[in-house]
């Protein structure tokens, strides 16, 4: 049976006749022109046209070749007749004003000429207009161009353009045939372990039912080649269609990549791409992605399918250091070829933002304009989802940020109060005072002006920055500490005028400082902009005054399930992997919207013996117990522990400050200290010689890559290390230390995120949106831990798995603060702790000494 290969319109005139420079100074926004506001427009010029116009009309084109069959598709915005001819209507929402434009953009009318061509085609005519509209969001002012064009004329043009698409699809197919090949008979690369079947079968089972399941299972398991390898074979079985791979962290990212290339060795042939972060990739010491700014950003996309072409049919693996290379071969931007690279790979492993952030997700598949497939997910470390979640999903302005670009925009400009751009906005001469004056401000005299700041759009911009922060103005004085608001609008009414000013000025300005300020204060603004439209009963809008003494407005998203749930449904299944998913309806209600999802527990492989955990009760870490006195006791124990055997241990702390506190009071009491790159004064022999115990490697607040390595390096099976970390932080989860590397781990406190104004908002809200039905339906106030308690609880249990790695890893686990004896903490281990012993200073030597011994 031929192959058949789906292509949107939109996608084919994008790939083949995008051409001249790359330009990102506008980010991915300018997609949203054609939602929210854009998606009314277009609905409300639709209804506008009468009657007799066919609205959101699907058309669709079917070619045979020899292999495979092309199926182009799309929706044309509208089709009407006039004077008896047939009209394509193409809406495109813009925030710039249209009357500025010249012409269509290329691919905005190739794509209209698409439509055109498929309509005239389907229904015999032999000629056919087309008119591209074009809408300002913020004046709804529309400017049309039209085109009359022969079908003779359309045929042509047609054909040359399937013409050039014909070998990227005769590609696609005949790769298709050798990967499934290679796939038919790709056996498992190692020997299951217990539960491991049990795992790969329910993934796959959970595939074929379009279903999402979570999955607890321990490090060790073998999560990641247990879900990569069921994916694998369901792609080749036709199930699906492409795999993401997400993480969290690049360390996780690294461990996926490892998993595709261990299936190379069985015979597996698979396109797989890693995706690196755009900074990561960059040329430049600082991202301009303009022709002014990057010498592979002049002309780009003239040279990026010559590229793209030699790199798919040259390897299948897409690393960054093989991107890297062919990017500098062609000179192109290595980030975007690693975006076009996604669509001819068979599995995408990237960070959660490619699928999930709304600014940096990959928006053939994922944008607004984006339809389903048949994807699946594999999420790895997926209790990360849940912050990084509200992160994506929410969105801050600060009332300053407006003040200070009117500042600066007038100061360039040789604006003063009172001058005719000030006066037009409606307010006498003198009223810039009642929102913050300009005190001290220095302003440009009026004969150094450009001729690009006297553009009146700077004017348009100065009033609409005004409006702004006036509103802003009021929410401020509104707002106390911490004061919500039930909703936004009068300032959401302004944003558009403000966007679409932003849009005009920055057109205007090619380089500089200020275009850079302007710049990033528009994307704040979109953002703030996009986020509003996403917000529910999820969501909570609320004013603070920062630490800086700045005034926020924060769109905050409580709950990220319905946004996350939306991206997931794009796909056909997800499974959710993690080492500590407990307690699983907390994930499944922060993670997922849907009623049927799977969960399963995976229990440890590995003997309970290798392994002590300690729970003490006689230490705490409560605000009320820091003192000097419980300081010198964590000390104590920290001692006793990593003395009772020569090897390395990581302390792991709540924060930055009672790290230091016990650092200072174990120094004091054992004598080791150490310099500024966190290392033992004198080094680990100079330490041993003063008799002050293992050699002290303390984490700092903002390590570099190369230190973070150095840090996990200094772990060997040799050394006799004691590592101070902070709970959550870069070595709290993701490090993979085992055997002798790390035979324990000290965990000071419950982990739960410092006391403040925004984790109370989730408490409050948690209490009051929690029903517990064995309870009548009544609040269960279930704040404190959705808040506080289960948060806190994961970064202790991820702290506790960088110990036992393998089946032959021993080492012990202590658990440090009277809170773990209550149920409401032991209710959130996992099954396998149950012969957890208790302990106090006096006893932890001897359970130590029995443990070591193997009695």
């Amino acid at each position: 049976m031929a192959e058949t290969i789906r292509i949107s319109v939109r996608s084919l005139v994008e790939f083949l006749l995008r051409s001249g420079d790359l330009d990102r100074s506008k980010g991915g926004w300018a997609e949203r022109d054609a939602m929210a506001a854009g998606s009314r427009i277009h609905r409300k010029i639709q209804k506008a046209m009468g009657s007799g116009y066919t609205a959101e009309a699907a058309l669709k084109l079917e070619r045979q070749y020899d292999s495979y069959t092309l199926v182009l598709e799309g929706r044309a915005d509208g089709i009407f007749s006039e004077e008896g001819r047939t009209v394509i209507d193409e809406i495109k929402g813009i925030y710039h004003d249209p009357e500025l434009m010249e012409e269509p953009v290329a691919v905005h009318l190739a794509q209209a000429r698409c439509y055109a061509y498929i309509y005239a085609l389907q229904h015999q005519l032999d000629v056919i207009g087309v008119q591209m509209t074009y809408c300002s969001l913020e004046t709804e002012t529309v400017r049309r161009f039209r085109y009359r064009y022969s079908f003779g004329e359309l045929e042509e043009w047609m054909e040359d353009i399937l013409e050039q698409y014909r070998k990227w699809a005769e590609f696609r197919v005949e790769w298709k045939k050798i990967r499934d090949a290679s796939l038919k008979d790709l056996a498992f690369p190692f020997s299951y372990r217990p539960g491991q079947k049990d795992l790969v079968r329910d993934i796959y089972v959970t595939f074929l039912r379009r279903r999402q399941i979570f999955i607890q299972a321990p490090t060790g398991v073998g999560k990641t080649i247990s879900a990569v390898y069921p994916a694998v074979k369901a792609l080749g079985e036709g199930v699906a269609e492409k795999i993401f791979y997400l993480t969290a962290k690049t360390v996780t990212g690294t461990v996926a990549e490892e998993a595709f290339r261990t299936l190379e060795t069985e015979g597996m042939r698979l396109k797989h791409l890693a995706v690196t972060a755009r900074d990561k990739m960059c040329i430049l010491d600082e991202q301009n992605c303009t022709a002014a700014g990057c010498p592979r950003a002049e002309g780009h996309y003239d040279r990026i399918r010559d590229c793209l072409y030699e790199m798919i049919t040259a390897c299948d693996r897409f690393d960054r250091e093989t991107i890297l290379a062919m990017a500098e071969k062609y000179c192109v931007c290595p980030a975007e070829l690693s975006l076009e690279l996604a669509d001819f790979s068979d599995a995408v492993i990237g960070d959660y933002n490619y699928v999930f952030d709304p600014n940096a997700r990959l928006r053939r598949y994922f944008g607004e304009t984006a339809g389903k497939g048949e994807y699946l997910f594999l999420i790895d470390e997926a209790h990360n989802l849940v912050e990084r979640g509200r992160d994506m999903f929410s969105a801050a302005l600060c009332k300053e940020d407006f003040l200070e670009l009117r500042r600066t925009v007038k100061a360039a400009a040789g604006m003063k109060a009172g001058s005719p751009a000030e006066v037009k906005a409606g307010s006498p001469a003198g009223t810039d005072a009642q929102a913050e004056p300009d005190e001290g401000r220095p302003e440009a005299a009026a004969g150094n002006r450009n001729s690009i700041m006297r553009d009146p759009a700077f004017g348009r911009l100065v009033r609409a920055l005004e409006h702004c922060n006036r509103t802003m103005l009021s929410y401020k004085r509104e707002c106390d500490t911490l004061t919500r608001f039930p909703g936004i609008g009068d300032l959401m009414m302004l944003l558009p005028s403000l966007i679409g000013a932003l849009e005009d000025c920055l057109s205007l300005l090619r380089e500089g400082p200020l275009r850079t300020q302007m710049l990033e204060f528009y994307f704040r603004v979109r953002e703030f902009s996009y986020i509003h439209d996403l917000a529910d009963d999820r969501y909570l809008i609320y004013g603070a005054h920062g630490q800086d003494h700045r005034f926020y407005l924060k769109l905050f998203c409580v709950n990220p399930a319905g946004n996350l749930q939306n991206c997931l449904d794009r796909g056909r299944s997800a499974v959710l992997l993690s080492a500590t998913l407990l307690p699983v309806n907390y994930y499944r209600s922060l993670l997922s919207t849907r009623e049927d999802d799977y969960a399963v527990y995976i229990p440890s492989p590995f003997p309970a013996g290798n392994r002590l955990i300690c729970v003490a009760g006689d230490v705490s870490s409560r605000y009320t117990r820091r003192t000097d006195a419980e300081y010198s006791k964590y000390a104590d124990y920290i001692h006793v522990i990593s003395s009772a055997k020569r090897g390395n241990y990581i302390v792991f702390f709540p924060s930055y400050k009672m790290m230091s506190d016990v650092q200072a009071a174990y120094e004091a009491k054992y004598g080791s200290a150490v310099d500024g790159q966190g290392r033992a004064a004198g080094g680990a022999d100079a330490a041993t010689e003063r008799g002050a115990g293992p050699e002290l490697a303390v984490q700092s607040a903002s390590m570099t890559e190369a230190e973070r390595r150095d840090f996990l390096e200094r772990f060997t099976d040799d050394s006799n290390l004691l590592g101070f970390c902070v709970m959550g932080g870069i070595f709290g989860e993701g490090i993979d230390l085992a055997g002798k590397r790390l035979i324990g781990a000290v965990i000071v406190g419950t982990g739960i995120p410092q006391i403040g104004p925004e984790r109370d908002l989730l408490r409050d809200y948690y209490d009051g949106q929690d029903k517990d039905p064995e309870h009548g339906g009544q609040n269960y106030k279930m704040g404190f831990d959705y808040a506080y308690r289960c948060p806190g609880m994961n970064k202790v249990l991820q702290a506790a798995g960088r110990v036992i790695r393998t089946a032959e890893d021993k080492g012990v686990i202590f658990l440090l603060d009277e809170r773990f004896r209550y149920s409401e903490y032991q209710s959130l281990f996992p099954r396998e702790w149950e012969d957890r012993k208790l302990c106090t200073l006096k006893t932890a030597p001897a359970l130590l000494e029995t443990f070591w011994k193997g009695k």
